[in-house]
């Protein structure tokens, strides 16, 4: 049989926006294969009948559903969809044990169990159902798309591959045999010294206080996450942030490799100048290059957009909500 955990789940309002007067809100749960119970905000159009086009939507990577997931979530209900944030295993009001570590396996898992969940939902048609992934679980996203033949409909936005990142440092600067050696030293000499002390110790968020030579994106980050535009309490990135040894795996397991094989369809968006748009372009392309399947591929970049603009609209508007509304509506009907 399979067992829920019991989870302490907030009920009133503790999101980094405001609620919407047109949508209606709850809290849900639901199992995935390992036996974790993931926390999520269910989104539906007030007074919506019928079975709905559904949108399961996760990220950034060390972010909670109360942040930018979940703005992107009520605002796709506000077009009507039924929509959930999720927060990923480990993280967040989800389960799992011990908490702030990530998974390729286990986190694309968590996107097939909230299709699951969606699937099974009598408020839900079974056969509109698309995802979204921000930054890191953009890439996560894709990887799900390429494995669950149920997704009809994916939107990356901002996207990490954080495979990538992880194995070849920011820009590929340490992409080199002897840097991955070293890094992978220093992590299995660190699970000795986490079992010795008998904790996880924590690689540290988001660095608070800002140094005065940070480079922009770390400044860009800071301003979402260590300020009242997007702290939150739960976010590891607001606050102790990963176990150091949390993303690990990520080294040795890239997420992209089947992409090119995804037969529904996918927008990948991205703003112009952020630090982190290499990753879709090469995402993109990798994706299409060799594909059979393209005509419902598309790729968009945002003019004048930096990598947070796409968490919360940057206080400009930057999210490209009528265009994600267009493409779902085509692709869920």
């Amino acid at each position: 049989m399979i067992k829920k955990e019991n989870l302490k789940l907030v009920q009133e309002w503790d999101k980094t926006f405001p609620k919407s007067d047109n949508i209606e809100h709850e809290k849900v749960t639901f199992v995935n294969r390992y036996g974790i119970t993931l926390a999520a905000d269910m989104y539906r159009p007030k007074n919506a009948e019928g079975k709905l086009p559904a949108i399961a939507v996760c990220g950034p990577f060390g972010a909670v559903k109360e942040q930018c997931s979940g703005l992107y979530a009520q605002t796709m209900a506000e077009r009507g969809f039924l929509t959930i944030a999720f927060d990923p295993s480990f993280t967040g009001e989800s389960g799992g044990n011990v908490r702030y570590m990530a998974s390729p396996d286990i986190n694309t898992e968590d996107f097939m169990a909230a299709v699951d969940f969606l699937s099974l939902n009598e408020k839900v048609d079974p056969e509109k159902i698309g995802i979204i992934g921000i930054c890191g679980w953009g890439g996560m996203a894709l990887n799900t798309a390429a494995l669950d033949t149920r997704v009809k409909a994916t939107v990356s936005s901002t996207m990490y591959d954080m495979t990538r990142v992880n194995a070849k440092g920011y820009f590929d600067s340490e992409d080199s045999e002897e840097q991955r050696f070293e890094k992978r030293k220093a992590m299995c000499a660190q699970r000795l010294e986490d079992l010795k002390a008998g904790e996880y110790k924590l690689g540290g968020g988001v660095v608070d206080p800002l140094p005065e030579d940070a480079p922009f994106f770390v400044a860009d980050y800071y301003d979402y996450y260590k300020t009242n535009r997007g702290y939150h309490e739960r976010s590891l990135n607001s606050n102790g942030g990963w176990n150091v040894i949390g993303c690990q795996s990520f080294m040795n397991q890239p997420i992209l490799k089947y992409t090119d094989e995804i037969r529904s369809a996918v927008l990948v968006m991205h703003g112009e100048k952020a630090h982190s748009c290499y990753f879709s372009k090469e995402a993109f392309e990798e994706m299409t290059a060799d594909s059979k399947y393209t005509d419902n591929k598309e790729l968009l970049i945002i003019p004048d957009v930096v990598h947070t603009d796409l968490y919360d609209g940057g206080g400009k508007g930057a999210i490209p909500f009528d265009k994600l509304e267009d493409f779902f509506t085509e692709y869920l009907k």
